[in-house]
């Protein structure tokens, strides 16, 4: 069987913890933060889990993560 390619974009976005689970960075944090409210971004701060059935999906771009 030939190696599986890596999706570029999943593999810049996404990383696979040790128990299986997706951790993804907060969107809507890159421009505009004038306009957001302090609560806003102090939530958008670090990073969280993906949800299972997104994260069935992106598994799929990172065979070997």
């Amino acid at each position: 069987m030939p190696k599986l390619k890596t999706k570029s974009g999943a593999k810049k976005r996404f990383k696979v913890t040790g128990s299986g689970k997706v951790i993804r960075a907060h969107a809507g944090k890159r421009h505009g933060m004038i306009k957001r409210t302090p609560k806003q971004i102090r939530n958008k701060r670090g990073t969280s889990v993906l949800s299972d059935s997104d994260s069935r999906i992106v598994k799929k771009f990172l065979p070997y993560a």
